[in-house]
């Protein structure tokens, strides 16, 4: 392969864009092709009896970007110094930035840690005195999933550390509804050698039902992404640190593989 390949940007349309934009202005072919919808799923009302009760709470997890945009979308209020915003990687802290959350107040682990994670938060905030301290996280959930269901890894830790942890979805996570031309367009980009650019394990359960992965190429930004596209069947999975300049690196480096 001569050409640097056309990179399939999976994540949700808004956050496409952004990287759409940003990849062809580094020359880069790309085009969106959002795996996972993104639809809030709280009422103004209830978001905003959220935040009056912010000061009751040592720290707030978000999850993702989404959750971040989610949680501030119709919110006026200041953020209180005295709560910390934990956050699993520098895309949601900056995501909490741009949102008017002090630096300050902001947990997120090194821009040069191995992964961006909740692992990798946890070895940043695991030696805080956690008991009795009340923690909210901030996340999505999945269509039909109910807002207190499951608990994911990081509430464990805070858990097992006495923390008091509730949690809150924002976002709903759902599959999109394909076009015609969107099963042809992505049934060709299977077998011309472009790069599916994925972000997220659940969006590869999004995929059409019967698509022939067996020549696909696919670059994902964490080992859990990359060992569920191989399970999923993806001929050659790429790794990547989630960072603009790495991703591009790897781009580039997948002509030679």
């Amino acid at each position: 392969m001569s050409a640097l390949p056309t990179v399939l940007v999976t994540r949700p349309a808004a956050d496409a864009a952004r990287w759409v934009e940003q990849l062809r202005a580094r020359g880069l072919a790309a085009q969106a092709l959002p795996l996972i919808d993104i639809a809030p799923v709280l009422a103004p009302s209830d978001l905003l009896a959220c935040w009056q009760r912010l000061p009751q709470y040592a720290a707030l997890v978000f999850v993702s970007g989404n959750a971040v945009d989610h949680f501030f979308d119709g919110a006026a209020l200041a953020w209180p110094a005295q709560v910390r915003c934990l956050s699993p990687g520098p895309g949601t802290g900056r995501k909490l930035r741009e949102r008017g959350v002090p630096g300050a107040c902001i947990d997120e682990p090194a821009p040069d840690a191995p992964q961006f994670d909740s692992e990798s938060l946890w070895q940043l905030i695991g030696q805080r005195p956690w008991s009795g301290r009340r923690v909210l996280v901030v996340r999505g959930r999945s269509q039909g999933e109910q807002a207190s269901s499951g608990r994911d890894w990081l509430m464990q830790q805070l858990e097992q550390a006495q923390a008091q942890v509730e949690a809150i979805a924002v976002y709903e996570r759902r599959a999109p509804q394909w076009s015609a031309s969107q099963l042809e367009a992505m049934a060709r980009a299977c077998a011309d050698g472009s790069l599916w650019l994925l972000s997220s394990s659940q969006a590869l359960a999004h995929l059409p039902a019967g698509l022939d992965l067996s020549r696909a190429r696919a670059l994902a930004t964490h080992p859990r992404i990359a060992q569920a596209a191989r399970n999923a069947g993806f001929l050659q999975v790429f790794q990547s640190r989630p960072t603009l300049p790495e991703v591009i690196a790897s781009i580039k480096s997948s002509l030679h593989d």
